[in-house]
């Protein structure tokens, strides 16, 4: 039975040593020194020699760049970077807000201050207007509601969807400027 000559390229992470593909690399030391151009095989080989492996860390550049560094250090921190990256991306989210036409003022202010704390926490705003009965017929009450909330917010929101109806409901998304 015949065997592979070679193990498998790793998958993740950045070439090194054997994996590297070109036949020349610009070579920077573990001290940050910048070696020069050189055959691959004599950088590995100066690597071993230090114990740390050569690892291309810009393979797009002409000659690629290889570093004298610990592979499993480097896949470590290049790891904890973008979950860090990914912890402090901030998700937009959208929270909707129902109304009826005929909603009394106290019960508009009090829908109003959710909206603009929730347009200053980042998140997109879905304002529902919501007929029943009656109502459906008087879809301009419903309108000027949603334009009345659309004036109030244009400080520090943008209309991102005009009021449109959908069956029984009219919506309109709000977004953060």
């Amino acid at each position: 039975m015949m065997r592979r000559p070679m193990q498998a390229p790793p998958m993740n992470g950045p070439r090194f040593n054997e994996w590297i593909q070109s036949q020349k690399v610009r070579v920077i030391d573990h001290e940050g020194e910048n070696l020069g151009v050189m055959y691959t095989r004599e950088a590995i080989a100066q690597a071993k020699e230090v114990g740390l492996d050569l690892v291309e860390v810009s393979p797009n550049a002409d000659p690629p760049v290889a570093k004298f560094l610990d592979v499993g250090k480097y896949k470590y921190e290049a790891q904890k970077k973008a979950n860090l990256a990914r912890k402090s991306q901030k998700t937009q989210e959208i929270k909707e807000i129902k109304m009826r036409p005929n909603i009394d003022d106290h019960d508009y202010d009090t829908k109003m201050k959710k909206v603009v704390q929730f347009i200053e926490e980042g998140d997109k705003v879905k304002v529902t207007m919501r007929f029943r009965g009656r109502e459906l017929s008087h879809g301009q009450l419903g309108m000027n509601v949603l334009q009345r909330v659309a004036e109030q917010v244009a400080e520090v929101a943008k209309v991102e969807a005009y009021p449109r109806m959908e069956g029984r409901q009219m919506l309109m998304v709000l977004a953060p400027k």
